[in-house]
Order: structure tokens, then C-alpha cells, then sequence
């Protein structure tokens, strides 16, 4: 059997050997129920609050503002919820590109009569217009929910951070951003980005799948979306994901010492690949930023369709090629990425999303190439 090749780490990625390490004796030997007063339970709960310790100095917050949760698309969940609920917002200012844990949120609250939604303007790399943002702040009657991603899990785009946060605190707006793709992959001082919550997921950055992170800030006082128990400070009911944590934690501390060494790398890997299908498949086309604010994990790119490129995927699978069609929620589907449809709703095309991580090699990089090139 061919050695696999996989190049769909926006998805997810493979757990790094050393966090599988300290996850090992709370597997085993430390499975104490946190809030168990004796001592097998107090070793589970040091073993959570030093790990929200942790991630706290990592991303330069207080560990009162870190809470666990089962990932991005909970802690999205319970933010935009939060907002409405317990912080007045009745306007929720997003994105027709946002990740479906958000854009579906947004609907639903929509479509039940809790608040009004609106949809920023996109430009025509796909960035969100930040003029048009400015418009509907100004305009807005009631007080705004803006909930934008720093990166885009299907094109890479970068959101300028500062900028909408500056906007929203102009505004007196509640700023939530899906950071699911950039935490562990870019440096986030949360004492000095202006916003209200963010998010983050283990299994992006070389973690556990199943355990992800809320960041409230301190300023914003929130009612519990899970009720049944007094964990995670009387804000998430249900027995911690003690392993998941102690993983979070070591992965987040693995990526931000390594930061510099492998998001340079990863980088050279995702230009080397465009240099080699611009030089072997001249009519495939970039989707997004790609030479500018853009995530250097991701590699959107479009190619003619036809009756060969349309099985392109089924065609890489087949050779033991790991990629997607959009995001990997969407890639099992025959309908088309939301993204992309707002993007570049070019029905002539078919789209590959390709996603790199510190273990691609420039020979994968050669091999999916040539035999992209023998399926067009």
C-alpha cells in the first residue's frame, strides 16, 4: 500500500507524540473525577488549573478568562448565544463565509425573531470590506454582535484583527472571533487584541479532537450554556475532559516554542506548491489573498471542470492523496462550499482546498502535483 499523503490539516492533524505522552497517566492511572474532594480528584484538578495556567500566559490572558469546552463550534455556540442573551445584542453583523458553527448560530437566532442579521460586503479576494462594516455599525439601532473569523478555513484570508476590534469598541459592539484556525499557529496576546471572546480548537494544532477553549474577557459577564454542575467555574455543567485539557495545553506550548521554526517552514511548503502547479498547471487559479494577508497553512486553488477533474478527489483518495473540496464539512457533499459561492461562484470550476503542516515534505508537494496534472 502507497504511503499516504495527507494535506488536509485545516481539518484536522495527526496528535503530536509528545502530547499523547502526558495525556498517557490520565488515561490510566490519574482518572479521578476533578471534583472529587479526595486525592485522586485533587490531582485531576490541578492537573486542569495548571493547564488553564498555562494557556493563559501562552495567549497573554488571566485564567479566569480561559474556559474548556468540547471545541470551537461549542465555544462559538455558547459566545453568540451569550451575547444575545445576557448582553442586549439584538443586531449580529457577520459574514456570508463564516464556518457554518457560526453562520448556522447566526441563522437560527435570525429566524426565531431574536435579532436582526446583516451580512458585510465582501471585496473581490474574498477579504471582508471594512468600510461597509463601519456602515452598518453606524447605522445600527440596537446593539451589535460582530462575529468574524481571523482566518478563513477554506481560502486562507486573514482578518484584520485590530481594525474590527477598534470598530466594535467605536461602536460599543460585542466582538467574537473564531480564531479556530490561528490559535497554535500564530502568536494571540489577548491583553492587547480588542475583542470579546475567541475561540480555539486542540486537534488544529497537533492536540486531542473533542476539547477546545472559550476566552471571555474579564470585562464581559456571561450567564452558563450548560447547566447540570458547577465546573469550569459555574460556566460549562459536565465532568471536565481532563485528558482533552492536559493535551490542549502541552499542544499550545509545543506550537508556540516551535512557532518560528515551523510556520516558516510550513510556509516555504505552501509557496513551493504554488510555484510548481503554476509552472505544470497554468489554468488552475488561486482562491483568495494567496500573496497577501493569508493563512500559511492553506491553499485554496480552482481548476476547470471536466469530466476527469470533477472526480479529482475521488482520483487523489484513490492514490492515497488526502485533500478536501472546500472545508471537510462540505467535501462528502455534492453542493458546492458556501464559501466559494460567495467567493467565485464560477460553476466552470472545481475547487481543492490543500493544507499543510510541519510533517509535508516537498516531495508530496511533487507527487500530488504530477498526478494532479496526469488527472486535468
Amino acid at each position: 500500500m502507497k504511503e499516504r499523503i495527507y494535506l488536509d490539516n485545516a481539518a484536522t492533524t495527526p496528535l503530536d507524540a509528545e502530547v499523547l505522552a502526558v495525556m498517557m497517566p490520565y488515561l490510566t492511572t490519574h482518572f479521578g473525577n476533578p471534583s472529587s474532594i479526595y486525592s485522586y480528584g485533587r490531582e485531576s484538578r490541578l492537573a486542569i488549573e495548571n493547564s488553564r495556567k498555562q494557556v493563559a500566559k501562552l495567549l497573554n490572558a488571566h485564567p479566569s478568562e480561559i474556559f474548556f469546552t468540547s471545541g470551537g463550534t461549542e465555544s462559538s455556540n455558547m459566545a453568540i448565544n451569550a451575547a444575545v442573551r445576557d448582553l442586549g445584542c439584538l443586531h449580529i453583523i457577520s459574514s456570508p463565509i463564516e464556518h457554518h458553527a457560526t453562520l448556522h448560530t447566526v441563522e437560527h437566532l435570525h429566524q426565531t425573531g431574536a435579532v436582526t442579521l446583516s451580512f458585510v460586503k465582501l471585496l473581490p479576494n474574498g477579504h471582508i470590506d471594512l468600510d461597509n462594516l463601519a456602515d452598518l455599525l453606524a447605522t445600527s439601532t440596537e446593539r451589535c454582535l460582530v462575529t468574524l473569523m481571523h482566518a478563513n478555513n477554506e481560502i486562507g484570508n486573514l482578518l484584520d484583527i485590530y481594525t474590527v476590534g477598534d470598530l466594535c469598541k467605536q461602536y460599543n459592539a460585542i466582538f467574537h472571533c473564531d480564531t479556530v484556525q490561528t490559535v497554535g499557529h500564530y502568536p494571540i496576546n489577548l491583553r492587547n487584541t480588542p475583542v470579546h471572546f475567541i475561540t480555539g480548537a486542540a486537534h488544529k494544532f497537533h492536540g486531542p479532537k473533542g476539547v477546545g477553549i472559550l476566552y471571555i474577557n474579564e470585562n464581559v459577564k456571561i450567564k452558563p450554556f450548560l447547566l447540570g454542575g458547577s465546573q469550569e467555574r459555574n460556566m460549562r455543567a459536565g465532568t471536565e475532559n481532563l485528558y482533552g485539557i492536559v493535551g490542549f495545553a502541552k499542544a499550545l506550548e509545543i506550537a508556540s516554542t516551535n512557532y518560528e521554526a515551523d510556520s516558516t517552514y510550513i510556509k516555504s511548503v505552501k509557496l513551493y506548491m504554488m510555484e510548481q502547479l503554476q509552472k505544470h498547471i497554468p489554468s488552475a487559479v488561486f482562491n483568495g489573498d494567496v500573496a497577501g494577508s493569508s493563512l500559511y497553512t492553506v491553499l485554496s486553488i480552482s481548476i476547470p471542470k471536466t469530466e476527469k477533474s470533477e472526480m479529482i478527489l475521488f482520483n487523489l483518495d484513490i492514490h492515497n492523496i488526502c485533500a478536501s473540496g472546500g472545508s471537510a464539512c462540505s467535501s462528502g457533499s455534492n453542493v458546492s462550499s458556501h464559501v466559494m459561492q460567495a467567493v467565485n461562484n464560477d460553476p466552470n470550476l472545481v475547487t481543492i482546498r490543500f493544507s499543510f503542516s510541519k510533517h509535508n515534505t516537498y516531495k508530496e508537494i511533487d507527487t500530488v502535483v504530477r498526478l494532479l496534472k496526469e488527472m486535468m
